[in-house]
């Protein structure tokens, strides 16, 4: 998989990208109160062949971020650019074909399959949205070519979602994603659902199948190990906006953002010794709330180096300046004013 440099060949761009979900008052004349910020000023590239990984606490705004990347949610501002065209500005036909190349992978594999249909329906939906793609005639025999890439019987193509597993499902949703041979796959949490040992299976597909079909992907997780094993770049997200972003060597041995390194000190560490040697770090209080963000750095109110100058200014998410032009490892982009390098112990 290629190096994310300036060289890199990207294939996403998001500019800006913001979502605000209204808050309303009232039974009949409905007025809006505020807004509840999902997603909130994301910018970042995805290059050609590469897995970036998304991490963070349950209600970050994550899968508000996967869905907005499909287009299945219209973003409140910023923009979208696939192979240098702005998708949020598209509808109809020129969005329908932009699809063709950006699928999704869903949650949950017990609700995003249509219980009422076969896998064979399921799989070969696609071709009936975009019938330029595969001849009628031949969509039996690429379903069932799909079921083999993912390891499902495809002789299985008339059995029902409930005759399979979890992780068995969760292969009809990948196989149902690589119909259309995308170009980019967002997957939304797709192992959170499952056994650990399932999870293990359904991750080494989705890095051999990335081999195989030259696919981008955009991973999504709150699992930490998960997103180490299968991500290139890892982006941590803090209350709709990312803290941090770098390589996965970056993020998991030379963290700078507090949030970051919270987040990896409370990882369970089985080896006595490492556990004696890492310093646990506790945050206080709770998330605040995303229709009232805290000012400034949105982290501020639970981390231990705020100070008056974090209320008064958000922070750029950029590499600090102490860091930029050094070799550092520690030199990557953190949305912190006092971004540092600190060692954690952890055991992913």
């Amino acid at each position: 998989m290629p190096e994310p440099t300036a060289r890199a060949e990207s294939v996403l761009e998001v500019r800006d990208l913001a979502k605000l979900y209204p808050l309303t008052r009232g039974v009949l004349l409905r007025k809006q109160v505020g807004a509840v910020r999902a997603v909130d000023t994301v910018s970042f590239d995805l290059y050609r062949g590469e897995t970036l990984g998304v991490v963070g606490e349950s209600g970050c705004g994550k899968s508000t971020l996967a869905r907005l990347l499909v287009h299945l949610e219209r973003p409140t501002s910023g923009r979208i650019f696939y192979r240098g065209e702005d998708i949020t500005r598209l509808s109809g036909r020129a969005l329908k074909a932009v699809r063709r190349n950006i699928q999704m992978v869903f949650q949950d594999p017990y609700t995003a399959l249509n219980p009422r249909m076969t896998v064979g329906d399921i799989v070969g939906e696609p071709y009936q949205i975009h019938p330029e793609v595969v001849r009628k005639g031949d969509r039996r025999r690429k379903v069932q070519e799909l079921l083999e890439v993912v390891g499902l019987n495809p002789e299985h193509i008339n059995r029902y979602p409930h005759q399979f597993s979890g992780g068995q499902r969760q292969r009809i949703g990948i196989a149902r994603g690589l119909a259309l041979n995308p170009e980019v796959i967002i997957c939304d949490e797709p192992v959170s659902a499952l056994d650990v040992s399932v999870q293990a299976q359904v991750v080494n597909l989705m890095e051999r199948l990335q081999d195989e079909f030259d696919l981008s992907c955009v991973f999504i997780a709150h699992d930490l190990s998960v997103v180490r094993h299968i991500s290139d770049r890892v982006a941590v997200m803090y209350l709709g906006r990312f803290a941090e972003i770098g390589t996965e060597e970056q993020i998991y041995e030379h963290p700078t953002h507090p949030y970051t390194q919270a987040l990896l000190s409370a990882v369970p560490v089985p080896d006595p010794e490492g556990r004696e040697r890492r310093e646990r770090i506790l945050l206080q209080g709770d998330v605040p709330s995303p229709a009232d963000p805290p000012s400034g750095c949105r982290f501020r109110t639970r981390c231990w180096k705020a100070e008056d100058r974090c209320a008064r200014e958000a922070p750029l998410l950029a590499v600090p300046e102490w860091f930029a032009g050094t070799d550092s490892p520690a030199a990557h982009a953190s949305a912190c004013h006092f971004a540092e390098e600190r060692d954690v112990v952890h055991a992913v």
